[in-house]
């Protein structure tokens, strides 16, 4: 059954969110960077004219546009301004390797990449890559060069009025890559009314306001950031402050210039955040009302910290890109240590035999969480097979984690029914950093592991076998990662040894290399290049 509650725009278009506060409170300030804002109307002038720039580049209904940017809050503008056409915006993380880069450009058949100064070198090759790609433009750039266009000159000339494109609302409005066991992103498919729903769900759950104010400390890309803190400021008609990036020090001394009432991250941000003692002693930081943490579950400890040092709320949140945020620990009523909460109002869950899903588990037995919400994605793009096997007959998603409930249905994170490692709010797939390794001219063989990691709650670790006669070093094997993969999943520790043990199935025994790394390092890792 469609959820008849949100407020939408005439032409269903989620390009369309906040087009409320733009006829009751243009003049208000929502997006800030720098020197740089923007009121609610300029926002809508803005992704006015990038619509027409897209629409004037022959792109239409359906078509993928990449976004491939650092935190500018130009971002935002072509976000919407991409999405008002009826094509679909499709944000990619900035930290993955050019082989992947270079997939998801084919794969995505997008048409157009719009970057930044920083990214442009890595965009540049990411369109060589694929033929269908035929336009790149550069927000910063001051002029057009041989590779790339001047967005802010493209854009200066486009009228600031658009009649916003009628979709239906299971149109594709977004497509986010998740990554994959194999190593090869999938890209997943968001409707119109996926992304209503979900910021008008996440909105009232955080009993947002349009007097709040907020600041952007995560990736635009990722969803943290993006669907728990952007999309559901913007409907509410509240405010936003964008940093360029994640800094533990200028975080804490921005919200002393800010005075934001709403902040989302990850656990390992926080903890990042609280290790800046001297900066905390000087500034102010007791404006957040709310801090909503995601990604990982917040060690008590710390979740006693944040709450004296911040003098606020601490809502924890659970999901995925393919459901959305669909448990959420309650501004209202009981909050369990422990525990990442309630479902949200509309969203069904089960918790399901882990080994088989045939059966429902009992209170406190841990299976693996199945979830259906309007929040629930379309489906992986091109990839039908896999979709099937992600989402039941009955429109459940399998989600691959693993959770108990107690007699109340607060939900408590038990793990991961497969191999990821969640290291810092990245995902890390053992495989996807194996094959890279392997590719090492003296490596023989790799089994890569989890292990925990005081900042980022886990890390992988690597188990090396060298080729007969070879010599490599630590700080090598990390080096050629480096330049060859996603920094975020890079071992942090690498162990070489002469051969990898094999259990009775004649398969790498991954539990008791699990067991020899936590007798390695007891105590977790902490520090290095993260």
């Amino acid at each position: 059954m469609k959820d008849n509650r949100v407020a939408k725009h005439k032409t269903n278009n989620f390009g369309e969110l906040f087009w409320k506060a733009v006829s009751l409170t243009p003049g208000k300030e929502t997006i800030a960077q720098g020197d740089n804002s923007l009121t609610f109307k300029e926002l809508d002038d803005r992704s006015n004219k990038v619509a027409n720039l897209v629409k004037s580049l022959g792109i239409e209904k359906d078509d993928k546009v990449i976004l491939l940017m650092t935190n500018d809050y130009r971002f935002v503008e072509i976000l919407f301004g991409v999405i008002r056409t009826g094509a679909v915006a499709t944000p990619v993380n900035i930290k993955l390797g050019p082989d992947t880069l270079s997939y998801i450009a084919n794969h995505s058949d997008a048409k157009v990449i719009f970057t930044d100064l920083e990214m442009k070198d890595k965009a540049v090759e990411m369109s060589k890559s694929s033929d269908q790609i035929k336009d790149l433009f550069v927000a910063g750039q001051r002029m057009n060069d041989e590779n790339s266009l001047s967005y802010d000159i493209s854009v200066s000339g486009m009228h600031s009025e658009y009649d916003t494109v009628q979709v239906e609302p299971d149109d594709p409005a977004m497509m986010m890559y998740t990554s994959g066991s194999t190593g090869k992103p999938k890209g997943c498919l968001l409707s119109h009314e996926n992304k209503w729903w979900q910021a008008r769900s996440n909105s009232r759950s955080l009993l947002h306001v349009e007097e709040d104010r907020g600041l952007i400390v995560g990736p635009l890309y990722h969803a943290n950031a993006l669907w728990g803190h952007l999309l559901p400021m913007l409907y509410c008609g509240g405010y936003s402050a964008i940093l360029p990036e994640f800094s533990a020090g200028p975080v804490v001394e921005a919200i002393d210039t800010y005075k934001p009432t709403f902040m989302s991250g990850t656990p390992s941000m926080y903890s990042l955040m609280l290790a800046e003692e001297d900066l905390l002693s000087v500034n102010d930081v007791t404006s957040i009302d709310v801090l909503m943490c995601g990604s990982a579950p917040v060690p008590e400890e710390l979740m006693e910290r944040m709450q004296r040092t911040f003098g606020c709320e601490v809502v924890e949140t659970y999901g995925l890109t393919e459901a959305g945020a669909n448990v959420l620990s309650p501004r209202w009523g009981v909050k369990k240590l422990g525990s990442c909460g309630l479902p949200v109002t509309d969203v069904e869950i089960k918790i399901m035999d882990k080994e088989t899903g045939s059966r429902h588990c009992e209170v406190n037995e841990i299976g693996e969480l199945w979830s259906r919400s309007p929040a629930n994605m379309i489906g992986y793009y091109k990839q039908p097979d896999v979709t099937a096997e992600k989402v039941t007959e009955d429109g459940y998603i399998k989600t691959g984690d693993l959770v108990s409930s107690d007699e109340q249905g607060y939900i408590y994170f038990r793990g991961r029914k497969d191999d990821m490692i969640n290291c810092g709010g990245e995902n890390v797939y053992p495989k996807e950093v194996e094959t890279i390794i392997l590719e090492h001219p003296s490596v023989a063989d790799v089994c890569v592991v989890s292990t925990t990691h005081q900042v980022k709650g886990e890390a992988p670790v690597a188990w090396v076998v060298l080729k007969s006669g070879t010599q490599l070093s630590e700080r090598e094997l990390k080096g050629f990662f480096f330049d060859n993969g996603p920094a975020y999943a890079h071992p942090r520790k690498v162990f070489f040894t002469e051969e990898l043990p094999v259990n009775g199935a004649n398969k790498i025994d991954r539990l008791l290399l699990t067991e020899m790394t936590k007798d390695n390092i007891p105590q977790g890792l902490v520090g290095g290049r993260d």
